[in-house]
């Protein structure tokens, strides 16, 4: 764990003191809508961690117990509060977890605020997984603003921040050479929550799918960061990149809990994020989600010397991925140096006990 260098001139407070020999890491968790309340279970699991602190906006939400919220069937002692800063700053918070916002415009105030006040970052912004690429100028900030206040922050998630991008570079460790990598994500979504069969376009006519497409708000976020994540590992300069959106179209009725697709209507999304370069399609991510998916898996293709094909039978889910891939980074984001990171420049992200 890092905390700022020990000077004469300026004294230790509590915060240096408890980073130098914690007992427990102190987080405050900002955004409680569906994957915020379901994060706050994990944090809670933990021995080393401590809830200390429940942000939102929504005024609905203010002063009501999170242990209520994210039905734990208990009392937690820990209040909602809309104000981001004064939480951290009262509760002496070492983490803030950001469960908010997927992209980086609505989520730079935020980061700023948890910086400012000294905490370290954990954010499922999915923007945030690997924007050096696609907004130099915001990370050159974030990263200067980290270094001068003695903090780290990271972007992570299961897709993007692991499965479609960390995984994948990871598996050629062992490789003289790649080629080319494709990823398949295939997803049951019906297993999923409902905001997020909702995100994918499930139950829509395919004219408001195509309608929200043009509009920005149906696609999944995070295939280019993906793409440039692998990309920057190998050494490779994309010199273009593309992100493909089609419906998963119905050809027969089907039912669920919640809602009926009729034939003809979307029951998810098909996305293809594609890598160029020196005119090749290197890398290619295959995002599929529909409600009905008759086979979820999560498969990673590595052509070159040795060719791998490695598949995880019935995928990775995606919410008990992203709660716990988001709690399991705190330890490393805690032991890096400041500035902002991705998940290829942290000490190792894995589950810990303590």
């Amino acid at each position: 764990m890092r905390i700022r260098p020990f000077s004469l001139d300026v004294p230790l407070t509590t915060k240096d003191l408890n980073l130098m020999n914690p007992k427990k890491s102190r987080v405050v968790i900002c955004g409680l809508g569906p994957l915020g309340l379901l994060t706050v279970p994990f944090i809670l699991e933990r021995a080393s961690l401590e809830l200390v602190g429940a942000v939102d906006i929504d005024p609905q939400l203010a002063g009501r117990d999170v242990g209520e919220l994210a039905g734990l069937g208990r009392v937690l002692g820990v209040k909602v509060r809309p104000d981001l800063e004064k939480t951290l700053r009262d509760t002496e918070a070492h983490v803030c977890i950001l469960t908010t916002v997927s992209d980086l415009a609505r989520l730079k105030p935020q980061l700023e605020t948890a910086i400012r006040a000294g905490a370290y970052v954990v954010s499922t912004c999915e923007e945030l997984s690997y924007p050096w690429t696609t907004a130099p100028d915001f990370c050159h900030q974030i990263d200067q603003l980290a270094r001068e206040n003695g903090v780290a922050v990271l972007g992570t998630g299961v897709n993007p921040g692991f499965l479609m991008d960390f995984l994948p570079q990871a598996l050629t460790a062992v490789c003289r050479k790649v080629e080319r990598v494709i990823v398949q994500r295939v997803q049951d979504a019906s297993k999923r929550r409902i905001p997020f069969q909702k995100k994918i376009g499930a139950g829509l006519s395919l004219e408001e799918f195509a309608q929200k497409i043009k509009d920005g708000t149906l696609r999944h976020v995070g295939l280019t960061e993906s793409l440039h994540m692998i990309a920057s590992q190998f050494g490779w300069k994309l010199e273009r990149t593309q992100d493909v959106i089609e419906p998963v179209v119905a050809s027969e009725r089907w039912v669920g809990e919640t809602m009926t697709v009729q034939p003809g209507m979307a029951l998810g999304v098909l996305q293809t994020g594609r890598g160029f370069r020196d005119g090749q399609e290197v890398i290619t991510l295959v995002f599929r989600a529909s409600v009905g998916e008759p086979d979820s898996y999560d498969r990673v293709l590595i052509e070159g010397e040795p060719r791998i094909d490695s598949t995880i039978k019935g995928g990775v889910h995606g919410d008990t991925a992203t709660c716990a891939i988001t709690v399991n980074a705190i330890r490393s984001i805690m032991k890096a140096a400041p500035g902002l990171h991705t998940m290829v420049d942290v000490p190792s992200v894995a589950w810990f006990e303590g």
